[in-house]
């Protein structure tokens, strides 16, 4: 076979996995409750459905520019610095189709072989699949349980060695729903002030979705790391927009060339119609937005009240996203066959803990993107496994 060996290194995402199966299972009939998937479960709020439809009856339907509209990428630029008082030059704002493209562009421009890339595990998959396929040596950061999920600053500096390109940070984290608050990141900012080589993914695509009313505290609040630092964010989670396929992202002006070279060789540019509804959302009424994060904010509450009353089942208090990661260790089943029984005889779809990472496999991502009926269904089903 003429297959190049890089290939072999892709992974993928069991998400996607698990939908399918329920998906499977709901069309032959069967009761199926989906607490696995990442996605809210509100439309697009209906002026960005008809910021889309008037794209199209005015002829917008056409090439754009690969790095995304001039309006939308000043939009952003309004929109960062309304947020967090940072100032980017368009220039270096890169409008893609989803947040992935992301993840693909920064390791294939920082990776490659004796390189190596730290990433949170458990952490979102794609991120360990795209280090490998870049050719670097993927180095897994563990997240504690102890430590609430959140980064363990020795650990991470005992990580880091001359070889080290880059690294991944996720907050709120996908898929503990962790969230670390501005302390942190001050202590993490002084780690990378010892390593000025090192570049920084900062995947805030959750940035909007955080509880009790604490503040994102955003690495574009720090200017001192701009010149090797990558914000990836986006419309999916924010504005219930996954399927318009939709992301944004900051590169430092020696970055943003490759990264623009990468989206003309890899998809020409982001959908055009799409592009004007992603306007609206950042130009446009947010109320609708404050009313989505509210209702998170009170599922949140009920999943870790409830789940933390199920015997053998214990689970942090999510700060940030809109998952929970119980721990099932003392059901004496794994993740995965927690997970399997879950679906296949309960009819609840989860997402086993060791699809983010190798120490995982105690755990189950519930995804509290659906009804409150659903997910009080969901727990009393799975009360009984």
């Amino acid at each position: 076979m003429q297959l190049s060996k890089r290939i072999f290194q892709l992974e993928t995402e069991t998400a996607f996995a698990v939908l399918a199966k329920a998906n499977k299972l709901a069309s032959e009939g069967k009761d199926i409750i989906n607490l696995g998937i990442g996605q809210p479960d509100f439309n697009t709020p209906i002026n960005i459905q008809e910021a889309a439809i008037k794209a199209i009856k005015d002829g917008k339907h056409g090439y754009t520019p690969s790095n995304g509209i001039p309006e939308l990428r000043e939009a952003v630029s309004n929109k960062v610095y309304d947020d967090y008082q940072a100032k980017i030059n368009p220039e270096n704002i890169l409008i893609t189709p989803g947040g992935k493209p992301v993840i693909f562009m920064s390791t294939l421009i920082l990776g490659g072989s004796n390189k190596e890339i730290i990433y949170p595990d458990p952490g979102f998959p794609i991120y360990r699949s795209m280090i490998k396929y870049s050719g670097a040596k993927p180095v897994p950061l563990f997240l504690d349980e102890k430590d609430n999920f959140e980064i363990n600053l020795d650990k991470l500096k005992n990580l880091i060695t001359d070889n080290t390109s880059l690294i991944i940070i996720n907050n709120p984290n996908n898929p503990t729903g962790s969230f670390m608050k501005k302390n942190k990141i001050d202590e993490l900012i002084k780690i990378f002030k010892e390593y000025p080589n090192l570049y920084i993914l900062s995947d805030e695509i959750y940035s909007k979705i955080i509880f009790d009313n604490l503040q994102m505290p955003s690495f574009l609040k720090y200017d001192e790391l701009f010149d090797r630092l990558i914000i990836l964010d986006g419309w999916s989670k924010t504005y219930c927009m996954t399927g318009w396929r939709l992301g944004w992202s900051i590169w430092p002006t020696k970055l943003i060339e490759f990264a623009n070279k990468l989206c003309v060789n890899n998809h020409s540019c982001p959908t055009s119609i799409s592009q004007y509804a992603g306007l609206e959302a950042l130009t446009g009424p947010q109320e609708e937005l404050n009313k989505i994060v509210l209702e998170f904010q009170k599922r949140k509450e009920f999943v870790y009240k409830e789940i933390n009353l199920l015997k053998n089942i214990s689970c942090f208090k999510p700060g940030g996203a809109f998952y929970a990661f119980p721990n099932v260790v003392k059901t004496g089943l794994s993740g995965k066959e927690f997970s399997d029984i879950a679906l296949e005889k309960k009819g609840v779809a989860l997402v086993p803990g060791n699809s983010f990472g190798d120490k995982a496999d105690n755990f189950v991502r519930i995804s509290f993107a659906n009804s409150i009926e659903n997910i009080e269904k969901a727990i009393k089903r799975i009360s009984t496994i």
